[in-house]
């Protein structure tokens, strides 16, 4: 029976997950794939630190390059995180025709159009599907069975600890400050909680998403991104009123030549599938011309749910090294030399529903004035709530709007919040509902 040998970098918490999985799956996976995995070296700076699985003193090392200069390891599994050196460990390892798996979906984001190319033209094959959505199949979802799809939109929920936060102020009636610590106790937020709470890793896998549905390159300042730290428990009160669950969504949508892209807090009807997915978990509601609704969900992160993920990566490419091959699947879905760059539309050219918040005085007149100015930038009101007096005198007045666009949105509020009767800044959050 024919081995293959593995080199990993990085021995945190999801390599000590991996490790783990090859140890109790050995037998399992040696009868599903016909051959032998072994992991040959483990490259880590911490080697001191106890984990949860115990590895032969041999195999440890401190140098990544004991990996890569090794001859016998086929595959070189990055999980270190970051840009360097994980960038240029996985360099190296393709110019040395070496398979990758990686997780590193900033990485990815950011250098992988360097990373796809280099891999392409080097006749290696690379993973990481544990990049977006944990354990989630969404990459091998778009690359092969969707293959034949053009693909209308993904909407996606792909950050654990904006779920988890969203979910908890929604159902337990709590604070954005208090959830967040909350979070921070039990590991699901980081102590510096910004890229997740800003959306930058919702950006992240989005950007990578974007081109495996789309065939394309994307440049990831192109796209739209709000975080959740805007939403109080009154929006999310006035949200279920009106029939609504508050998700921050990763939106794509094909538009004739453009491709729509934007992150961002949004509204959906309380029978949505997607406004059923709670706490740290992940989902992706994909939507192909021929395939129609496709929905996946599952745990978005975690130590073994995302080894899982690796781990699968690991036994694809070993049946292409089994057999002699690799590149029978492009890496993108499509082959790297005639990839495009994507052009993406103008955030203030979307079209989409609205859900708006004023601070108002109270006092005659002041709905009929907002609405004015609504009318006057094409923005037609599909509901109204108000409600009693508030602090200050002011009363909350929310509206929702019918189909609207995004450039007449911001111009009116901007307006509105310069009028003597508004009390701070309007709140503004998009609403994706089919019936409005």
């Amino acid at each position: 029976m024919k081995t293959i040998s593995l080199g990993l970098i990085g021995f945190g918490t999801i390599g000590t997950g991996v490790v783990k999985l090859l140890q109790e799956s050995i037998e399992l996976i040696r009868k599903r794939l016909g051959a032998n995995i072994i992991l040959k070296k483990i490259a880590d700076l911490d080697i001191t630190t106890p984990r949860q699985v115990t590895v032969e003193n041999s195999l440890i090392t401190i140098d990544a390059n004991d990996i890569l200069d090794d001859h016998e390891i086929s595959i070189v599994i990055e999980l270190i995180g970051g840009y360097e050196p994980a960038r240029s460990f996985i360099l190296e390892a393709i110019r040395r025709k070496k398979h990758v798996v990686t997780a590193n979906k900033a990485l990815l984001a950011t250098y992988g159009n360097e990373i796809f190319k280099a891999a392409e033209e080097n006749g290696i094959d690379i993973g990481f599907e544990a990049s977006v959505g944990g354990i989630i199949p969404i990459i091998k979802t778009l690359k092969e069975s969707l293959v034949a799809n053009r693909i209308k939109s993904i909407f996606g929920i792909i950050n654990g600890t904006s779920n988890y936060i969203l979910s908890k102020m929604t159902d337990e009636g709590k604070s954005f400050e208090s959830v967040l610590k909350e979070a921070q106790k039990l590991g699901f937020a980081e102590a510096d909680p910004t890229f997740d709470i800003e959306g930058v890793d919702t950006a992240h896998k989005l950007a990578i998403i974007l081109s495996l549905a789309y065939g394309k390159k994307v440049k990831l300042e192109d796209i739209h991104r709000e975080g959740i730290t805007g939403i109080s428990q009154r929006d999310i009160e006035f949200a279920r009123e009106l029939g609504y669950r508050i998700k921050l969504l990763a939106i794509a949508t094909q538009r004739e030549d453009y491709i729509e892209a934007r992150i961002h807090p949004t509204m959906i009807p309380l029978n949505h599938l997607l406004a059923n997915v709670n706490g740290n978990f992940n989902a992706f509601h994909v939507v192909g011309d021929a395939a129609g609704s496709v929905f996946l969900y599952g745990q978005g992160a975690g130590m073994m749910p995302t080894a899982s993920a690796v781990v699968g990566d690991i036994v694809d490419i070993s049946r292409n090294v089994l057999m002699g091959i690799s590149g029978r699947v492009p890496a993108r879905s499509i082959r790297e030399y005639v990839i495009n760059d994507i052009e993406l539309m103008s955030f203030n050219d979307i079209v989409t529903n609205y859900y708006f918040r004023f601070a108002a005085l109270d006092r005659p007149g002041v709905l009929s004035r907002i609405a004015g100015i609504l009318g006057e930038n094409n923005i037609s009101i599909a509901a109204v709530i108000q409600k009693g007096r508030q602090k200050a005198g002011t009363v909350p007045i929310v509206m929702t709007t019918h189909k609207s666009k995004e450039n007449d949105v911001q111009k009116a509020i901007r307006e509105i919040d310069r009028m003597e009767i508004i009390h701070g800044k309007t709140v503004v959050i998009r609403i994706e509902d089919e019936k409005l």
